[in-house]
């Protein structure tokens, strides 16, 4: 199977922007307009609430609101860089190799970004810079890379990797947000109330109960609000 053969599953339909989708003469890319390919990463599709994707990192790194931003905003650099990136070379790239290749432009990003991290943030980067080489292993970066950016030219690519980005940082500061001023009693490192209010929230088992509390409200207002679908988990996405 060439890459051409690969079969674009459609948008998910689930709270898209009304009277926008397929044919629509807004779409700049495979029948997306560009707001749907926002919308999509930030909320239909989100990494994290709706895909179940990198729970790993999204727990070990968001103790704090400061912690989960960097993080957001590492991965969004490297998305959006890595899709552009493959857009411009796609037609270069062979198709048996596209993997590799993939994964080396991927490091590539994640190494400057690292770099960079470490050189403007260098007290944050002690605490997440382990987290930050581990990006190279993000299953929503290459899966983004292969179902959307190999095929897409370049402007819905970037907007894509813009959508997914922003809804990996969208839940990585919520996710932090939500865990410093439960387990903390503190917002961005200021305290609001002396003691630490459920301790339990700023360690690993409290992360995975805040992610999974997410997760529920993000299908209850799908449901209550969208189509009624929960997504398809993470291969669902195109």
């Amino acid at each position: 199977m060439t890459s051409t053969d690969r079969v674009i599953p459609p948008p998910h339909p689930s709270l898209s922007p009304k009277g926008e989708g397929s044919g629509s003469p807004a779409a700049i890319g495979g029948g997306h307009s560009w707001r749907q390919l926002l919308w999509r990463g930030f909320f239909a599709e989100n990494p994290v609430f709706r895909l179940a994707l990198s729970l790993c990192p999204a727990v070990a790194v968001t103790t704090s609101t400061k912690n989960g931003l960097l993080m957001g905003l590492a991965v969004l650099a490297v998305q959006v860089l890595s899709s552009l990136t493959v857009t411009v070379f796609r037609s270069v790239i062979h198709d048996k190799v596209r993997i590799p290749v993939y994964t080396i432009i991927i490091a590539l990003w994640v190494t400057v970004i690292d770099l960079g991290c470490a050189a403007l943030a260098p007290t944050v980067y002690a605490e997440i810079g382990l987290y930050i080489k581990l990006i190279v292993a993000f299953a929503i970066i290459i899966s983004r890379l292969e179902v959307f950016a190999s095929k897409f030219p370049l402007l819905p690519s970037v907007v894509d990797g813009c959508g997914m980005g922003l809804g990996f940082a969208f839940a990585m500061v919520l996710i932090g947000a939500l865990r410093e001023v439960l387990g903390s009693g503190a917002i961005w490192g200021i305290p609001l109330v002396s003691e630490r209010p459920l301790l339990f929230f700023i360690l690993p088992a409290g992360g995975f109960f805040m992610i999974g509390l997410l997760m529920a409200a993000m299908n209850w207002i799908d449901c209550r609000w969208g189509n009624g679908k929960l997504p398809g988990g993470g291969g669902a996405h195109g």
